[in-house]
């Protein structure tokens, strides 16, 4: 069978954490780990050219992932990241490299033969990334699982923007937070979680709903009914990237033979690991 190819498109910037700074960004860790799971794992993005920008892409090589990474006028993104009890809060810097990704012929190339892709809302705050991103998450094969991983930041989203995204996507990752966030916005405040993910997957006809619940629990929307597991205990060092950890390892693990209630299991393993090293790119566990 051919590897599939997995992309992740946006978002490419140094976490600045109390104890220095880490390569990240969420299409980057998706990625990363949907490549941990059997799949060829790509990261569309853009960089300053700067020193910051060639600091990134060198130690992003060095973990392996693949990138299709253009070097603009713009400075290299960062992200001051405050951590309380471990739970991360972000100051994201505005108009920067990954404001401004630029469409090539190599990125529509690669995600004609994507067999996933993972876009969310924060790289869409700009006109460029966001024309960037629908033209690669159109470009992908009809079959192609279209991934749209929300994650909320600052004021950096809007209605329309997400409507526009579910409008794409098969697939939507959402956390419980962030759902509660959105019931006023789209009318759903008498709705119980269930009801709303299961409004969200009728009204944008979604093959399935991820929705995950920190420490708590993850529950996992699909036609046939739904997949709920209880997250594991674990000593948390940080959870920066364990979003991305479980979206990546699941649809890795989806497109490389596996159920939807095995490849639940792995995501949650997988999220659950991370949670305990420092960053995001920690080797999974085979």
């Amino acid at each position: 069978m051919e590897t599939p190819i997995v992309i992740g498109v946006g978002e490419y910037l140094w976490d600045v954490l109390p104890t220095g700074k880490k390569a990240g960004g969420a299409p980057v860790n998706f990625a990363y780990h949907a490549s941990q799971h059997g799949t060829e794992g790509w990261a569309i993005s853009a960089v300053g050219d700067d020193a910051l920008g060639e600091e990134l892409t060198e130690i992003t090589r060095a973990h392996g992932i693949n990138m299709l990474v253009s070097r603009v006028s713009w400075p290299t993104g960062t992200v001051q990241v405050t951590l309380t009890g471990g739970q991360p809060s972000y100051e994201i810097c505005e108009d920067v490299a990954w404001d401004h990704i630029p469409l090539t012929e190599e990125a529509l190339s690669l995600a004609r033969r994507a067999g996933a892709i993972c876009f969310g809302t924060l790289a869409q705050r700009h006109h460029d990334s966001r024309h960037t991103t629908k033209a690669l998450v159109e470009a992908c094969p009809t079959d192609a699982l279209k991934v749209y991983d929300i994650n909320l930041r600052q004021h950096f989203w809007s209605k329309e923007l997400i409507e526009e995204s579910l409008g794409m996507a098969d697939v939507f990752k959402i956390n419980d937070d962030e759902l509660e966030q959105l019931k006023p916005m789209f009318g759903l405040e008498d709705m119980d979680t269930d009801e709303a993910c299961r409004h969200f997957m009728e009204e944008f006809a979604l093959k399935l709903l991820i929705l995950t619940g920190g420490d708590r629990f993850s529950s996992v929307y699909h036609k046939d009914g739904v997949s709920t597991l209880q997250t594991p205990k674990v000593e948390t060092v940080d959870t920066v990237g364990a979003g991305d950890a479980f979206s990546g390892s699941f649809i890795g693990s989806l497109l490389t033979g596996k159920s939807i209630s095995e490849a639940h299991s792995t995501a949650v393993e997988t999220a659950a690991y991370v949670c305990t090293q420092a960053g995001a790119w920690t080797p999974s566990r085979k």
